[in-house]
């Protein structure tokens, strides 16, 4: 028996409400942005307190006015209902080999977070609980899974892989078409019971599956008592790791004792002659003051291998011994791929950040192997691409 399974009662966007996860933002002006410029972006109902009609509202008190836009984006025939459902996913962009996932649900009885807990489905990173809150409280209010959290399928990766791209190649037209902000397009089509379902339930469900992206959302599932968590399970071929760095709003200390503190910790800190780049594993850079550094932050000896990650390093000796900021600090902002590295060095220069920490990323085979073990990752560590949608298709709970 698999652990994947289909969607019972499920809701599928017929268009124009696909948005980015509500967790992939450098700030929450751009959230507002875009459901300004888009009223019917899932994100209206994921971050109610940023819609422009709610704003000066609290999270809690905002809950409310989601549930009246996503019945009203029901009633409105922005999204139809299917029933037993699993819905094929491909995702194109330019120069890049299509990506494919298959959404569904997955017991939340199977997550793992350990070695010494039996379960099939693997999550690795620490997590901020207040996020976590707020899932549990959205998914309440709502009854309702508007993002997915995305599963990366170890077991039988090639062979779903196969399975998907050649159920898609035999669909015909999708049944909806989104674009994302990086012009990548996203298309779905719906399976209903039968042998091909069956089919790919089976794939999908086939080996560990490992959190890539919804690590928050599988542990809301958990904490709120859901049976089945809406999920993406996706293939190693169908992903790529980008950077994930961090700007500090605001250092606790000039950037000289920065600098002098980092040595004294056993850092070896070089000033570089250009502007800092995105490193090599095993030493960060940093930008501040328009000057740029080459760190490297010292390892312990008896740390495990992911407690030497380069991410690792940066939250221990950086942030928390040199600059005595704990990783849920608010002047500290995690920063995913989507941003490059100019657009971290500008928001130093314009003064809104005064420090910009780039961090090489974590490849997808140290990802799994990690998992795998069952070692857990540091906060915001790895940055998945291309990102699954949310808004394209919701799972209503029982």
């Amino acid at each position: 028996m698999t652990v994947v399974h289909p969607i019972s009662r499920a809701w599928i966007t017929n268009g124009g409400t696909g948005a980015q996860n509500y967790d992939e933002f450098a700030d929450d002006a751009e959230i507002t942005q875009i459901i300004t410029a888009n009223p019917h972006s899932a994100l209206a109902v994921e971050m109610p307190h940023l819609a422009p009609d709610s704003l000066g509202k609290s999270f809690t008190d905002s809950l409310p006015d989601a549930v009246v836009r996503l019945e009203r984006a029901k009633s409105e025939g922005r999204y139809r209902p299917a029933e037993q459902v699993v819905v094929l996913y491909r995702i194109t962009g330019p120069g890049e080999a299509p990506a494919y996932g298959l959404w569904s649900t997955v017991e939340t009885s199977q997550i793992s977070t350990n070695a010494d807990e039996p379960g099939l489905v693997i999550r690795n990173e620490d997590v901020f609980i207040s996020k976590v809150r707020e899932r549990v409280a959205l998914a309440d209010s709502l009854q309702t899974l508007l993002s997915p959290v995305l599963l990366l399928q170890t077991g039988k990766g090639e062979e779903l892989h196969a399975a998907l791209a050649d159920a898609v190649d035999a669909a015909g037209e999708s049944a909806a078409t989104d674009t994302d902000q990086t012009g990548r397009t996203h298309d779905i089509w719906e399976v209903g019971p039968g042998n091909l379902q069956d089919r790919l339930l089976e794939l999908a469900g086939g080996g560990e599956l490992v959190v890539a992206d919804g690590n928050h959302r599988s542990l809301a599932a958990q904490t709120g008592g859901i049976a089945r968590f809406l999920a993406v399970v996706t293939t190693p071929a169908s992903v790529a790791i980008q950077p994930y760095n961090r700007l500090v709003s605001e250092l606790p200390a000039s950037l000289d004792d920065l600098l002098e503190r980092l040595r004294a910790a056993g850092a070896t800190v070089t000033e570089l002659p250009r502007a800092a780049q995105l490193p090599a594993k095993g030493t960060i850079e940093m930008y501040a003051q328009s000057r740029s550094f080459a760190v490297g932050l010292p390892p312990d000896p008896a740390g495990t291998s992911v407690e030497n990650l380069d991410h690792a390093l940066v939250e221990r000796v950086l942030l928390r011994d040199t600059l005595g900021l704990d990783p849920g600090d608010k002047r500290i902002a995690y920063i995913g791929g989507d941003y490059p590295v100019e657009w971290l060095r500008d928001e130093v220069d314009a003064g809104r950040a005064e420090l910009a920490v780039l961090i090489a990323p974590v490849t997808v085979d140290d990802f799994v192997e990690v998992n795998l073990e069952r070692l857990k990752l540091p906060r915001k560590s790895t940055w998945f691409t291309p990102k699954a949608r949310g808004g394209l298709v919701l799972a209503q709970l029982d």
